[in-house]
């Protein structure tokens, strides 16, 4: 068997097989020997997986979490808990409705020519054809997550709980419908919360436009001033307090709009002096509320002006109406200078199209209560966040949260359980099933809503959304969730909370960040720039060990700047395992599996070496350092024992007073240590242990530590 190079590709596959056949990865199957209690109570593990898009396949980020997710599983699994992964994959509306319209788009064909059902047929065609597809990248990783339980948001079970969800928050009066400015996709024609964003910094002007002789404003959106109905200047801004309460007439539309005070502007900001567009800025729509003014919305949902804007502007998209209304200023005498201006430019997180805020009418979620809950398990320590500097900007977004905004415009999703007169489209009725008589006009088949709930909303109820009861009274609530800090607010305390709310438990006691991938030179790695990478290329060329071992091994920080020389450095640990294996194989066959009494110094040396590291990592585990544990595993197995040890053996075991002592030690730390490198490195380990000459076994991934 070790009469050659270890070759991950002529074992990995043939490992996982058996691993999976075993049913280990299921807790309710594992052997006798593992045993669960502890004082007489149940010990359980449960890591929740963050859950991939069925658009996805596998990335460096999903490298690194399920690595480790994988990494403490197997650490526990092995130290007697009964442990479960819980595996599952998202229904990724906007992300997945995008795909699917691509592809009709390469055939000539909109969603629209198609009709709702038809289009939601091809999309579960495209589910079945490629949705799975990570969990198979997710098995060549290693990873041992309970198959038997995966869910998909869309599941039959799983979505009567989000529908019911829905239903519950209505029913307690936290749920409500209401036309407020949303962050609006014009592409996916959907709203997005502020947490579904991104930024981009790009270079634009800021236009200084005269208003009156007393006041020059400064915009970066010129276009929108068609639908201004205040200036607002600071009311501590000496330089404008005179003009409070007094009016200006509006440049193009010559209406009559107000000078007010509002603390939220900044006088340090362009002039001192802001336009006020309730319907198409946020910032702007929470002044409106405050100082009670209209809303004239001039921006459809298609990003083109409306007739409101003016017959001059009509139709236009806003990039031709901004020119349009420069040049009129221009013309008018009334732009008094424009200048480079740096911006952040907010844009849609999965198609990357520039956000317009509009009015909408969508439903929300009342937070006040819901965020305090979440606030509280933390501040109350029964959630650990680790490291504990991301409690800052978790605290930040739950203190100052608004009303959450959980309807969204696209067919692909939870559709939302809400059910409409048609004879009077203002008046509804919240029921999971559609009501057999419309209680408002006794005539009418009633009509559900065509929104879809936010894929975020389904995602909160992870940890128990779809689970069988009596799932549910074992393995909720769960132990531990790792994941990327950029849906620290978007996931992690939309769990917290939800799971308070439906279950009257925190879902997790551990939250663990990890760090964030980065190209070597420390750039965002990302498919379209140019700068991300593969990490399948690492798997089939040098191993799936090789690969984790190269994410651990430097992830010892956030941020992470990629050397793929940690890959190849793992390569070597795992062929360096294999061949002491040899060694010690070819040296004796007393693999006795009972802890042996040093006989040399060497002996000492070793031994006690071996008892300390030991007990750290147990330490260092349970603060997710898992890096450091790898780096001293390495050290310890490379340096001490191959290094020190192995050579000391050779000329002990010329003594035949201390041969079979030293067989023995040679055998035990062998042993000890591929249990203590299983849970980073699998394959390797697993495929030695399967060869020792051992009295009794079954497979390392169950041996008790």
């Amino acid at each position: 068997m070790f009469d050659k190079p270890y070759d991950p590709k002529e074992h990995e596959s043939r490992i996982y097989s058996m691993w999976e056949k075993s049913g280990y990865f299921n807790p309710d199957n594992l052997p006798a020997q593992n045993d669960h209690t502890k004082g007489g109570l149940t010990r359980n593990y449960i890591v929740y997986m963050p859950l991939p898009n069925v658009t996805g396949t596998l990335h460096m980020g999903h490298l690194l979490d399920n690595t480790i997710q994988d990494i403490v599983i197997r650490y526990h699994r092995m130290r007697g808990y009964r442990t479960l992964w819980f595996p599952g994959t998202d229904h990724a509306g906007i992300a997945t409705q995008y795909v699917v319209e691509k592809e009709l788009k390469k055939g000539g064909v909109s969603r629209f020519e198609l009709g709702r059902e038809k289009f939601i047929e091809r999309v579960w065609e495209w589910k079945k054809k490629y949705g799975g597809l990570i969990l198979e990248q997710l098995r060549k990783l290693g990873a041992s997550a309970d198959w038997s339980r995966l869910r998909f948001t869309m599941d039959p079970e799983y979505a009567k709980d989000v529908l019911g969800a829905f239903v519950h928050y209505h029913e307690k009066g936290l749920l409500y419908r209401g036309k407020r400015v949303v962050n609006w996709c014009t592409r996916c024609g959907t709203s997005l919360s502020e947490l579904e964003l991104d930024y981009a910094d790009e270079e634009t002007k800021l236009w200084f436009i005269r208003y009156s002789d007393a006041l020059i404003v400064a915009t970066t959106r010129p276009e929108t001033m068609l639908g201004d109905t205040a200036v607002a200047v600071n009311p501590t801004d000496r330089r404008y307090m005179h003009l409070i309460g007094s009016t200006v007439t509006l440049p193009i539309q010559n209406r009559k709009i107000p000078v007010i005070a509002d603390m939220l502007i900044d006088p340090k900001f362009g002039t001192g002096a802001v336009k006020v567009t309730p319907a198409h800025d946020m910032a702007d729509y929470e002044i409106s509320e405050r100082n009670k003014l209209p809303m004239i919305q001039v921006i459809d949902e298609r990003g083109k002006m409306t007739e409101i804007a003016g017959e001059a502007y009509k139709g236009m998209k806003t990039s031709e109406a901004r020119k349009k209304v420069v040049e009129n200023l221009r013309t008018l005498g009334l732009l008094i200078k424009e200048e480079a201006y740096p911006h952040r430019v907010a844009k849609c997180y999965r198609c990357g199209t520039v956000i317009e805020p509009i009015p909408s009418a969508q439903w929300f979620i009342k937070m006040k209560e819901l965020a305090k809950s979440a606030i509280q398990a933390v501040t109350t320590k029964k959630v650990r966040i680790i490291p504990d500097r991301f409690e800052k900007p978790y605290f930040d977004w739950l203190g100052t949260i608004r009303d959450w905004a959980v309807s969204r415009q696209i067919w692909w999703g939870h559709r939302l359980p809400v059910w409409f007169c048609k004879n009077d489209k203002e008046k509804y009725v919240v029921n999971i099933e559609r009501p057999a008589v419309c209680e408002f006009c006794n005539a009418c088949e009633m009509e559900q809503s065509e929104d879809v709930l936010d894929t975020w909303f389904s995602s909160a109820l992870w940890p128990f959304a779809g689970l069988s009861e009596s799932d549910l009274k074992v393995y909720y609530p769960g132990t531990t969730l790792i994941t990327a800090r950029d849906i620290l607010n978007l996931w992690v305390a939309r769990m917290i909370y939800s799971g308070l709310e439906f279950q009257h438990a925190i879902p997790f006691t551990n939250v663990f960040i990890h760090g964030t991938i980065l190209t070597k030179d420390g750039k965002r790695m990302s498919k379209s720039l140019g700068t991300g990478i593969d990490p399948l290329k690492y798997i089939d060329t040098h191993g799936a060990d090789a690969a984790r071992f190269g994410i651990i091994w430097q992830a010892s920080g956030q941020d992470i700047h990629w050397d793929e020389a940690a890959v190849m450095a793992g390569k070597k640990f795992a062929n360096k395992i294999w061949n002491a294996a040899r060694f010690v194989t070819t040296q004796t066959t007393n693999f006795d599996l009972s802890e042996p009494m040093p006989r040399t110094e060497a002996d000492r040396k070793i031994l006690e070496a071996l008892a300390t590291f030991q007990a750290s990592i147990e330490k260092d585990m349970a603060e997710f350092e898992m890096s450091k544990i790898l780096h001293n595993l390495y050290d310890f197995f490379w340096h001490l024992f191959c290094d020190v040890y192995l050579e000391a053996s050779k000329k002990q075991m010329v003594d035949p007073e201390l041969k079979k002592s030293t067989q023995t030690i040679l055998a035990y730390i062998l042993l000890t240590s591929l249990r203590m490198l299983h849970p980073f490195m699998p394959f390797v380990t697993e495929t030695i242990y399967q060869e020792l000459p051992l009295p009794q076994k079954t497979m390392l991934m169950v041996e008790l530590w």
